[in-house]
């Protein structure tokens, strides 16, 4: 098994193992508003609860692994989505990996076993603050790397435009699937963000009582769903994968989470952070996609230093149950900091240094 990069002797020093009860931030005695729920042992996890600063409880789970020093991966899921979105790709990881990386997930506020949040704060920002409070309360130091999928990866890039005060933890590896740096409102079905209706719907919804509107929604937006499971770049062997998230996202998001980001993604902007990025970073899109078109991927890839674009020509937006091989091995990829010239031109890796697009054999078959 490859060895991953290894940590400083700060991060040696701190680390605690990963089936210990966190108590607050830095694992310090906490005020009751941020005061950590009791764990919950699982097949192959814990269950966690992380109370953020405005009193938001995050439900997360903690594939721990044991050692000083230990890699700490996490993963990000999207809008109207859940950490169980990140199922096949976590199974892979598990095998490759064992008890070698620690394997975080979390849902964002709004969503799964979160609890709901007042509108105004279901904010890209926000979810960038939730991520920074989350490494805080579960003592992660490094090295860490950051993976993202969609609103996800728009979160891991929040959180690199914060700060440095308030990044607790500096990735090592960054990956972005299927996400963009800002402009959604220009490309694809992103330009719905720009349309009045957008703001109304988030207008109207903040005034009605909460869950009241949330089951004829669902009736609406199931035909939506099935038209994706059936969409062309869906591979048959993971439709039943993607027909349970799909199902998932109908059944427990609510109409506030969903509209109450739209706002937030209208006016999300981080192209100014790009520059400044030091993780080791792979983007990965799909031809597909239109819901972040490739060309958001081609843009993130032009702007971040040394990062290297693996396209899937024939995949959508649901990388994470089309492509989960691929997802894991790019993930792979950035922990380890594999530096190698792609042996088949069908996974279409692109870098502005040829030389420096990561391997992913597996992947090209």
């Amino acid at each position: 098994m490859p060895a991953l990069p290894t940590t400083s002797s700060r991060a040696s020093a701190d680390y605690r193992p990963a089936f210990v009860p966190v108590t607050g931030a830095g694992g310090l005695p906490s005020s009751p508003a941020c005061r950590q729920g009791l764990d919950t042992m699982r097949d192959g996890y814990v269950e966690r609860t992380v109370t953020t600063s405005d009193g938001v409880r995050l439900g997360v789970r903690d594939y721990g692994g044991a050692g000083a020093g230990i890699h700490t991966l996490v993963l990000l899921h999207g809008l109207c989505l859940t950490q169980e979105s990140w199922e096949l790709p976590i199974r892979q990881l598990v095998r490759r990996w064992d008890n070698t990386v620690r394997i975080i997930t979390y849902d964002h506020r709004g969503h799964g076993r979160s609890s709901s949040a007042p509108m105004h704060s279901y904010r890209i920002d926000r979810l960038a603050a939730d991520l920074a409070e989350v490494l805080a309360a579960l003592r992660i130091t490094g090295p860490l790397t950051l993976a993202g999928h969609s609103m996800g990866g728009m979160t891991a890039l929040a959180y690199l435009g914060r700060p440095a005060v308030h990044r607790p933890v500096e990735p090592h590896g960054l990956v972005l699937i299927a996400t963009a740096a800002g402009r959604l409102a220009e490309r694809g079905l992103g330009r719905l963000l720009a349309t009045p209706a957008t703001k109304i719907l988030f207008e109207v919804v903040q005034r009605m009582p909460q869950g009241s509107t949330d089951r004829a929604i669902r009736a609406l937006v199931r035909p939506v769903g099935d038209a994706v499971i059936r969409y062309r770049g869906q591979r048959s062997c993971h439709r039943s994968a993607l027909a349970a998230v799909a199902a998932s996202a109908i059944r427990t998001t609510s109409l506030r989470t969903a509209a109450g980001f739209l706002p937030s993604l209208r006016r999300y902007d981080q192209n100014h952070a790009l520059a400044s990025i030091a993780a080791n970073t792979i983007v990965v899109s799909g031809g597909a996609d239109v819901l972040t078109p490739a060309s958001h991927a081609r843009d993130l890839h032009a702007a971040i230093p040394g990062a290297a674009h693996l396209h899937r020509p024939n995949a959508g937006h649901m990388l994470l149950q089309d492509e989960p091989h691929c997802i894991s091995e790019a993930i792979n990829c950035a922990m380890m900091g594999m530096q190698h010239r792609p042996g088949r031109a069908a996974n279409v890796w692109a870098s502005r240094d040829s030389s420096a697009a990561p391997q992913l054999d597996a992947a090209a078959s």
